[in-house]
């Protein structure tokens, strides 16, 4: 996997370049005394959403830094935002550590070039580096462990064989990891809000993308909660602000 930095402008708008995006429908944005983005509603030209997410990296990722030393102790608060620039990758933000445990936020170059302004990637943002500030890899591998461990001891008691045991460590940790990740994303999301917030964007226009991407419903071990959920959680964050 090659990634690119984010901070190196250039390179990401020619990488963009060559991409062709069509405007899409939503509902209405919400008003907000807040600063707003200058862009137009329809999604961003390849060039301008190039220049506007090394903007937003610019602009948030201090505040990022700043919540993650005030909120935690001991944690590594160097963020690395960097652009996953394979070819034909769907458009994905995640959170990951580096050997080092330097945390690590990537974004596809799809998911630059499909955004409709400055708010919504700041959003993104803000959410991914919510996800290290709370420690949600460290409890999902807890979790994970827990569930292994749990469902090879029923195993056991079960009388299963080796192979059964380890089937059943391997389903374990799997549902264990599931089972609060719709709780991690709602935690991102509330956090993300107070990140993007106090970096100078509106959250509430930036998680306007949930009116357009495909809903995961309250599917029962799902990864994500309802876009509704989500909405409403940013709501409600904002309104306490």
């Amino acid at each position: 996997m090659r990634f690119i930095n984010a901070l190196g402008a250039l390179g990401v708008i020619a990488l963009l370049s060559a991409c062709d995006v069509a405007p899409i429908q939503t509902g209405p944005i919400p008003s907000d005394t807040r600063r707003t983005t200058q862009e137009s509603d329809s999604r961003l030209n390849a060039s301008a959403a190039a220049r506007s997410f090394v903007q937003v990296v610019r602009t948030l990722e201090p505040v990022a830094e700043r919540e993650c030393r005030n909120r935690t102790t001991g944690l590594n608060c160097d963020f690395n935002i960097v652009v996953d620039d394979r070819p034909g990758q769907p458009a994905n933000a995640f959170q990951t550590l580096d050997k080092n445990g330097r945390p690590i936020v990537a974004f596809t170059l799809a998911l630059i070039a499909d955004a409709r302004n400055a708010d919504e990637l700041a959003f993104v943002l803000g959410h991914e580096t919510a996800h290290h500030i709370a420690g949600h890899i460290a409890r999902q591998q807890q979790n994970a462990m827990a569930g292994a461990v749990i469902f090879a001891g029923i195993a056991t008691l079960s009388g299963g064989d080796a192979t059964a045991v380890r089937t059943a460590q391997e389903l374990g940790a799997e549902v264990g990891a599931r089972r609060y990740s719709k709780d991690f994303e709602l935690e991102a999301d509330a956090l993300g809000t107070i990140i993007t917030a106090r970096a100078g964007y509106n959250p509430l226009r930036g998680a306007e993308f949930f009116t357009r991407i495909p809903d995961p419903g309250d599917r029962f071990l799902g990864t994500h909660p309802p876009n509704s959920s989500r909405i409403d959680t940013v709501r409600r964050t904002m309104a306490g602000l």
